[in-house]
């Protein structure tokens, strides 16, 4: 192994963050199959402040901050995130490498034993319902008012745990990392699209690097899923909301016409207030090999030679138009309202 060249990367402590780092680096050894592969963790402030609600901790970054440093220090040369945990503005100096093929976006239902085979429309009224997320409460007050929704925290081991003691009756977590843990069989229900929209960029694997280093990555981009991530990273640009703002969406490329679907959402805390957007646009997949202009155009962190400039525009005006309307129908007070009442619940 000696002289062979390494690549360091950085990653969460966490059983999920770790599988999901290797998922990676199975897609990098394709690649550079000479390569060493070397995983760093690191503990982040997200990790470590498990007492309090993700949005009363009050500042962005939570769960990457600290591996952003030792990637701007050269201690790593790349990490891997959730793309709903990386802020749609990025530290100077580094980008998004790569966005991996999505896993299903959707959110998942998983149930204490006794409940099995009920569903959040079936369950008995004041069920217990457990989230860290403001998006997912909004959207369970409005949807299902029956049910009593709690706070969780902890990693994905924890709130199982917590939920097969009893303490709630039902937690709600994203499919694709109860997939990637391997305990698809604890899954009630996928909450369709009526029921509950995602997280902005939920579902998929992003790679940060350095920008000089992006041509390095830029074979483990997956195309369709960099349009709609880029959609919807965007749209929450645009909205100015953080990861903790209750916005969330659902996006679609059919990659039979190249059309762009996003659809987007605001709610209050309580779900009383809502409002809605879907539009679309067409994005066609770039021929690489074409005359395409490839100088550098950087979104919302996304350096994207790889992807065509046109179709990028496209699909960042999309998430840009849809915000704007939402805004023109009031979302930046509803957005603020929320902020507000969570800071000062502390």
């Amino acid at each position: 192994s000696e002289g062979k060249p390494v690549f360091k990367i950085g990653s969460r402590k966490s059983e999920l963050a770790l599988i999901q780092t290797n998922i990676v680096i199975d897609e990098l050894k394709k690649i550079y199959p000479n390569y060493l592969y070397e995983i760093v963790t690191m503990t982040t402030t997200g990790d470590q402040i498990l007492d309090k609600p993700l949005p009363k901790i009050g500042q962005k970054s939570l769960f990457t901050k600290e591996l952003e440093t030792a990637l701007l220090n050269d201690e790593v040369d790349l990490l891997v995130h959730s793309l709903k945990d990386l802020p749609t503005v990025l530290p100077s100096g580094l980008a998004l490498g790569a966005i991996l093929e999505r896993e299903d976006a959707r959110d998942a239902l998983l149930l204490h034993p006794k409940h099995r085979g009920l569903t959040l429309a079936s369950l008995p009224e004041n069920s217990i319902i457990g989230t860290s997320s403001l998006r997912r409460a909004a959207q369970l007050k409005r949807n299902f008012p029956k049910l009593t929704i709690k706070d969780i925290r902890g990693n994905l081991q924890t709130r199982l745990k917590k939920l097969n003691q009893g303490i709630y009756d039902g937690i709600i977590l994203a499919v694709a990392g109860v997939h990637r843990m391997g305990w698809e069989d604890r899954i009630s229900q996928v909450l369709l699209e009526t029921d509950m929209l995602y997280a902005v960029g939920q579902g998929a694997l992003a790679v940060e690097c350095r920008k000089k280093d992006c041509p390095l990555f830029a074979g483990l981009y997956h195309v369709d899923t960099a349009f709609c991530c880029i959609a919807e990273r965007s749209l929450l640009n645009t909205l100015g909301g953080g990861c903790s703002a209750p916005v969330a969406v659902h996006s679609r490329l059919e990659t039979s016409d190249g059309r762009l679907y996003l659809t987007a959402a605001v709610w209050s805390l309580d779900g009383s207030e809502t409002l809605q957007k879907t539009a679309s646009t067409t994005v066609i997949k770039p021929d690489l090999q074409s005359g395409d202009d490839l100088s550098e155009i950087s979104f919302c962190g996304v350096t994207v030679e790889c992807l065509g400039k046109y179709h990028i525009r496209q699909a960042v005006k999309l998430g840009v138009d849809v915000a704007n309307d939402l805004i023109e129908k009031g979302a930046l007070k509803i957005i603020e309202d929320a902020k507000n009442a969570t800071l000062t619940e502390r």
